[in-house]
């Protein structure tokens, strides 16, 4: 076996190869996915990121290369050159199928050990087994699909925003850790002895003093960092595409952004995105759905039954109002025949919302079943049933409560129904909207303050001024979120640019003065100096590849990702480091 190329060079993929190319020489080079011997002719599937290429070896084409190849196993590492010629046998499976290389030579470029994970594809492997061995799970072809889709999407974007007078550019990854929002990841300093840097959340702060620098348009796909607790498609670090453009309102940011979809989705799945692309204000989307990233590709809407039950004899209903709650429901079309068994796990799956319980109306066909029955009268049940436009064979399911918890409750129970009842196990639609109108802040009851809903640089909307002193919890954000199927891809707001205003705003948050300028001084004193309005929006690139590729986990669009853990099961990060690398930044070493 060789220990180089010596000077082979490859002239051509093998996922490229076609009829026209019938009667040349090629050197193609790649991985063994399959060898078959048949006694006098043996069979390589040679396998690189275009696809396959099957390479057929005989003792009488050329015998001391039929000897060779029959040492090579699977996931070697080869480089072979021969005559492409037609296939006696064609297989239209393959997109290379019509054509073989009749092998002349082989060499063996290095060998495998029998990998611990198979290299094909829609593999059925353990996610730790995967992640262990990720440079293996990366030589399957349907992984290596999408980061050629993550690859081309990322191009796409670049493309699309220098036609539309955007400059890349790059802000720091070592900055200053900021107050609010998600833990940030700490980095020591050895020059500053107690002292750190932070890894940052966003580029907020960067792209607005790049805006007051005249910069007027701005972008930058970005790695970002959060030490939060994960979720299922969370990752401690992930890459946004950021933006940021002046002298605009929300209207110009949404055109930019809607149309930089349209053909982000065009281009990669021929799918047309209509335009303009539908919008919902934050409180119509809590009401009809529970949530503020909405799931719009089934009904099964959130209605107000408080109204109608207002006075009734049941105590839960009752004590929901009088703390200024709500009773809401939802109905599930053709389940009034669902068990007992299976209501009591909706009632469990409601109480982890933190709601007290759940109650349920069953319609039937001569009579209406429900465990609160008793307590209400014929009226009223009637009415809740008139209310819900629930029909015989329909389960009405109901969650009384604070208003917080029952969107919440409601909201993931509507899921949670779409989800048993398989009514999008088919679905290959893209449903997006816009939601709008955010409340600028909300009230934490631990800390007994506002807090940010998105940040503290967001514009409130013009008319709600006025209730900055009264009532802020009234005051509604330019800001908004672009949601597909459940799923948020990127947020957004128009930013404040007066240097009264912020302060104000910080105010409203609990930051003193002295804590604003001592944490965000840099910015109040840039905005000394003619900022204009401006405003951006921030996509997570994970998010919308995953769309665009079809999978459901973060993991399989991140080339080396973190486990729920945040821990790589790969390098064993993160890891312990020497005691002389802590001393010298100034860290004790613990025990």
């Amino acid at each position: 076996m060789g220990e180089a190329l010596n000077g082979l060079k490859r002239d051509i993929m093998c996922g490229e190869l076609r009829e026209g190319h019938v009667s040349r020489k090629f050197t193609v080079m790649g991985w063994v996915q399959r060898k078959r011997n048949l006694g006098g002719l043996i069979f390589i599937d040679l396998r690189d990121r275009t696809g396959l290429l099957q390479v057929v070896f005989g003792e009488e084409i050329n015998k001391e290369a039929f000897i060779e190849a029959d040492t090579a196993k699977s996931e070697y590492c080869i480089a072979i050159t021969g005559e492409l010629v037609l296939r006696q046998a064609p297989n239209l499976s393959m997109p290379t199928g019509m054509v073989e290389l009749k092998g002349e030579s082989i060499k063996i470029l290095s060998e495998s050990e029998t990998t611990p994970i198979y290299i094909k594809e829609n593999l059925d492997a353990a996610e730790s087994i995967r992640l262990k061995y990720r440079y293996l799970d990366l030589r399957r072809p349907d992984m290596q699909k999408i980061f050629m889709i993550r690859h081309k999407t990322s191009k796409i974007i670049r493309d699309y925003l220098d036609d539309n007078g955007f400059l890349e550019m790059e802000t720091p990854i070592l900055g200053r850790s900021t107050p609010e929002g998600a833990r940030d990841y700490l980095v020591p300093s050895r020059n500053y002895p107690g002292s750190f840097y932070a890894l940052p959340q966003s580029p907020q702060l960067y792209k607005q003093l790049l805006m007051v620098s005249g910069y007027d348009k701005y972008f930058q796909i970005v790695k970002c960092f959060r030490d939060e607790d994960l979720r299922a498609n969370r990752q401690p670090e992930f890459t946004q595409v950021d933006l940021e453009m002046s002298f605009v309102d929300v209207e110009d940011v949404i055109a930019v952004n809607e149309g930089l979809i349209k053909k982000v989705f065009k281009e990669i799945l021929d799918e047309e995105v209509k335009l303009p692309i539908r919008r919902m204000p934050y409180k119509e989307a809590m009401e009809k759905y529970g949530s503020d990233k909405p799931d719009l590709r089934f009904a099964m809407e959130i209605t107000d039954l408080t109204d109608r039950v207002k006075g009734a004899e049941f105590k839960v209903f009752a004590d929901a109002i009088e703390v200024g709650g709500s009773i809401r429901a939802i109905k599930a079309e053709n389940c009034a025949d669902m068990g007992r068994k299976q209501i009591d796990k909706l009632g469990e799956f409601v109480k982890t919302f933190k709601a007290k319980g759940l109650t349920w109306i069953a319609v039937k066909e001569n009579e209406i079943k429900s465990p609160i029955s008793k307590f209400l009268t014929e009226e009223e049940m009637q009415g809740i049933i008139q209310v819900m436009e629930a029909k015989v064979g329909d389960l009405i399911l109901i969650v009384a409560d604070k208003d917080k918890t029952v969107f919440q409750a409601l909201g993931g129970l509507r899921l949670e129904m779409a989800k048993s009842l398989d009514l999008l196990k088919d679905s290959k639609e893209f449903n997006f909207v816009w939601i709008t109108e955010f409340p600028l802040v909300s009230y934490n009851e631990e800390e007994n303050r506002y807090q940010a809903e998105h940040h503290m640089f967001t514009m409130p909307m013009d008319e709600d001024l006025q209730y900055l002193d009264i009532d802020p919890s009234k005051v509604r954000a330019k800001a908004y979120d672009i949601v597909l199927n459940g799923e948020e891809l990127g947020g957004g707001s128009i930013r404040i640019h007066d240097k009264n205003l912020q302060q104000k705003i910080f105010e409203v948050v609990g930051f003193t003065e002295e804590k604003a300028y001592e944490s965000f001084g840099y910015l109040l004193e840039a905005f000394k100096y003619g900022p204009p309005p401006h405003g951006g929006l921030a996509f997570g690139l994970d998010r919308i590849v995953m769309f665009l590729a079809g999978t459901e986990n973060i993991k399989d669009v991140i080339a080396f990702p973190k486990n729920q853990n945040a821990a790589c099961v790969m390098t064993q990060a993160p890891n312990m480091v020497d005691n002389s690398q802590l001393k010298e930044l100034g860290i004790a070493k613990i025990n």
